[in-house]
């Protein structure tokens, strides 16, 4: 095997470009993220196979909340999404604002007394 071609990329050579203006033309430039949040929020679309649609709420999201936390969500839902649309869990993980589920329901129940209990007096 020739240890040159490991990616199955052809090597430049004579016959590959004419001038040096189409190595130029040909190049591809990639442009790093400019805050680390972005990085973040590529990473959880390539993990989770974030549809089109979804992406720009994954970067609000990175900018928002902070990394560790994003992380936890991440991990949270690899770990217990198995099948499925794995986007839609990180989204409710990432909401929950790390309360049980339990607790949560709890927490916005007494929300909503409160709320409605200022309305009325």
């Amino acid at each position: 095997m020739d240890d040159c071609n490991l990616n199955n990329n052809p090597q430049p050579t004579k016959d590959n470009f004419k001038s040096f203006s189409d190595i130029v033309i040909n190049r591809k430039t990639l442009k790093a993220p400019a805050y680390p949040w972005q990085d973040l929020a590529l990473r959880v679309i390539a993990e989770l196979s974030v549809p089109g649609f979804k992406r720009n709420s994954i970067f609000k999201v990175c900018k928002e909340k902070p990394a560790a936390k994003i992380l936890t969500a991440l991990n949270d839902t690899k770990e217990l999404c198995k099948d499925g649309a794995k986007w839609k869990y990180f989204f409710k993980v990432i909401d929950n604002d790390g309360l049980p589920l339990d607790k949560r329901s709890q927490t916005e129940d007494n929300d909503q007394t409160l709320n409605y209990q200022r309305l009325n007096h």
